[in-house]
């Protein structure tokens, strides 16, 4: 009988052909959207792990209260034996030191006088150290525009952007004007060795890179430090993971009477990241419920304008003493084939759509000129073992529930109308 059906409706274009087509568009659709959205979030997530909040991140107390303000006087004394620590008790995890600053950068001309400046935001990171791998983890070589990276004390990198705009050529001085963690005026000279671009307009606008070593000295920070952020060496957040070892963390090191002392917090309790994680986690089963919903509504008419053609068929079938549970069952199983041949279909054509735009992607840099969010300028679809089946799920319940509604009509027929019906 299987087969005799599938034959049936290969035959029969009128019961298959708009169907399918329906239910392929269907599945594109879901497949593109779900991949498209699972890239945007992971990029977002990733984006902002590397350059902000790690998948883990160790402050005082005090400095978490107010960490928006980058307040670097109440930093992490002696961080160098918390490292070790870390690195001890969670040999899983990769532990770098940053500091964040803010301040002034002041281009000088020939003469010494100020030619040019700009406020920018300064990023202190392990650069120097050779088993460090905050190069790799920020993508600074790739993120080179001219230059080289820095590889001495003394030497800074600026974005791409911010030196154009202020007319710098590589190789010039630059005066960082900022604040020490004790209040005082900080101003310390540089060699701007390269220009970089992340790809992140929130970062690009305006960002200073340099040792860690030399903001220490600058901003009198001496064996201190901001924040510790702690990354899983493979690099995929673990939200699970990160709340055991930030409890266990702050169980053992954390005071809560003493406002200098560590404190633990995950990725998800930074930046509103944990509300984008729960629309990541959600937002599959939506867009399953919206398309199985919009084309179920859809296959019942074209069910019930098939019904209505095959309406005669359905009699003949009655009048030769075909049971009306029968036939029920055969409507249900030919929208299972359309269904299935549909997803194959409209899942290829889904996966196609989405590896184009894994590997091009969709530039949104003029739409977020102003934005302060950690998201590239390139944002990605991403194709993940869940995209090889998300359309499936929509495109056979659509089907056999438009089929299911359509198909109640045949229990509405009255065998004792079928002469006359057939006469006409």
């Amino acid at each position: 009988m299987i087969r005799f059906l599938f034959n049936g409706l290969m035959r029969d274009k009128n019961r298959s052909l708009f169907p399918v087509i329906i239910v392929s568009f269907g599945v594109i659709l879901t497949t593109v959207l779900y991949s498209f959205m699972n890239g945007v979030f992971n990029d977002m997530i990733d984006g902002n792990a590397r350059f902000d909040t790690g998948h883990v991140k160790i402050m005082t107390r005090a400095y978490h209260e107010i960490s928006n303000q980058v307040p670097n006087d109440l930093c992490l004394a002696d961080a160098g034996i918390l490292t070790d620590k870390l690195n001890t008790e969670y040999p899983g995890y990769d532990w770098s030191s940053r500091i964040k600053y803010g301040g002034l950068i002041d281009i000088p001309d020939e003469n010494g006088e100020t030619r040019a400046q700009s406020p920018v935001m300064g990023f202190a990171l392990d650069l120097l150290n050779p088993d460090s791998k905050e190069i790799k983890r920020m993508n600074i070589e790739d993120a080179l525009v001219k230059g080289k990276v820095i590889e001495k004390q003394g030497e800074i990198l600026i974005t791409d952007e911010l030196a154009n705009k202020l007319n710098i050529k590589v190789g010039e001085a630059a005066t960082l004007i900022s604040s020490t963690s004790n209040g005082s005026m900080a101003i310390q000279n540089f060699i701007i060795v390269g220009t970089i671009n992340f790809g992140m307009i929130a970062i690009d606008r305006g960002a200073m890179i340099a040792d860690i070593s030399d903001i220490q000295y600058t901003l009198d920070m001496m064996n201190c430090t901001g924040e510790i952020l702690g990354f899983r060496k493979d690099m995929i957040y673990n939200s699970e993971e990160a709340v055991k070892i930030s409890q266990e963390f702050n169980l053992n090191y954390s005071n809560t009477e003493d406002e200098f002392s560590p404190i633990m917090i995950t990725l998800e309790q930074q930046n509103g990241l944990g509300e984008y994680l729960n629309y990541a986690k959600s937002f599959g089963f939506i867009i399953v419920f919206i398309f199985v919903f919009a084309m179920s509504i859809v296959l019942w008419n074209t069910g019930l304008m098939s019904g209505i053609r095959r309406y005669g068929e359905v009699g003949v079938r009655l009048a030769l003493g075909e049971s009306k549970g029968h036939i029920y069952k055969t409507l249900i199983y030919e929208s299972v084939y359309v269904g299935l041949i549909g997803s194959v279909l409209g899942t290829l054509i889904g996966l196609c759509i989405t590896y184009y735009f894994q590997e091009v992607g969709f530039d949104i840099t003029e739409n977020f000129k102003n934005s302060s969010v950690m998201v590239s300028n390139i944002i990605t679809a991403q194709i993940t073992a869940t995209s090889y089946y998300i359309g499936f799920v929509p495109g056979l319940l659509a089907t056999v529930l438009g089929a299911a509604f359509a198909g109640i009509a045949v229990f509405k027929r009255q065998t004792a109308s079928l002469f006359k019906e057939l006469e006409t």
